[in-house]
């Protein structure tokens, strides 16, 4: 019996790493009789006869786990979004970041190909910059083609499992590529006819890379709020979490009620509308969401 963990799952196999190397695996059956498959960043136990021929016998309990990409153990988010070309979408951003906490993971903003703005929109920028570090996000600035803050990435993913996510077209491979070019991961470059890149990433797989572990994970176009229900939504948006108590009714959604402090707040601009207005939108998606019936 030996542990480790799956640092790579493709075509039906799981790859686990040990400090002896790494071991070609097979989940047991138990585990889809039981619907619980294996995924990448899970510690299991296993019994290998050689490198090629291991089975896992049991997954050890897990931190967190996302369902799109599926990794389980994730530390923090580094999300990835460009300046430009895409746009900047603060929407797709504050949707991340919902899903992103309410996993209990932290998250980490990244915003590559800063120096293809002019300088209104660079100024656009620096105020959504400041906006989200006001929140408590970390934020840091990247452009992978000149090299420019490389350096700085090395002391956040040192010894966390890190998932690397944001829209298709945003850099992420490119990105990767600058932290470790023998990587040579396939990048595309921006159809102009759909103002986005193909998906480049075919499987999740955790890399080695500023002495941690990085998940290069396929690009998103949308993610839905499957998990979340009305009454939590406004924890995983830190300036209403932090003035929930405010309110006059407990259980308050911030619509319609007298007395609310996250309304108050929207009013005297302590709150950025834009951040309120897709809570709002968010919200309005759970409600119409279809009931889930369990199996």
């Amino acid at each position: 019996m030996q542990e480790g963990k799956i640092i790579k799952a493709l075509s039906g196999f799981y790859y686990v790493k040990t400090d002896d190397g790494i071991f070609q695996c097979r989940g047991r059956g138990v585990f889809r009789k039981n619907k619980k498959n294996p995924l990448v960043g899970d510690n299991v136990e296993f019994i290998a006869e050689n490198r090629q021929e291991g089975y896992i016998l049991d997954i050890k309990e897990r931190e967190n786990e996302l369902v799109r990409p599926p990794i389980a153990n994730v530390d923090q988010a580094i999300l990835i979004f460009s300046a430009k070309n895409p746009d900047f979408n603060t929407t797709l951003l504050d949707r991340f970041l919902v899903l992103i906490e309410a996993n209990h993971i932290r998250p980490v903003i990244v915003i590559t190909k800063i120096d293809l703005l002019n300088e209104r929109e660079l100024v656009n920028m620096e105020n959504f910059i400041n906006d989200y570090k006001q929140l408590g996000y970390e934020v840091a600035l990247a452009s992978s083609t000149k090299g420019e803050g490389m350096q700085q990435f090395f002391p956040i993913l040192k010894n966390k499992i890190s998932v690397f996510a944001g829209q298709s077209g945003v850099g992420k491979s490119s990105l990767l590529n600058a932290l470790r070019p023998d990587l040579k991961l396939e990048t595309n470059a921006i159809s102009k006819h759909l103002g986005r890149g193909k998906h480049t990433t075919r499987h999740v797989e955790l890399l080695e890379i500023g002495g941690g572990l990085v998940a290069d994970t396929p690009g998103f176009s949308s993610l839905e709020f499957k998990t979340i229900e009305v009454e939590e939504l406004s924890f995983f948006f830190p300036e209403m979490k932090e003035r929930i108590n405010d309110c006059k009714f407990r259980g308050c959604l911030h619509l319609k009620e007298p007395d609310c402090a996250v309304k108050e707040a929207v009013k005297n601009g302590a709150i950025k509308d834009y951040r309120y207005q897709h809570y709002l939108s968010f919200l309005e998606e759970i409600r119409q969401r279809k009931p889930r019936y369990e199996k």
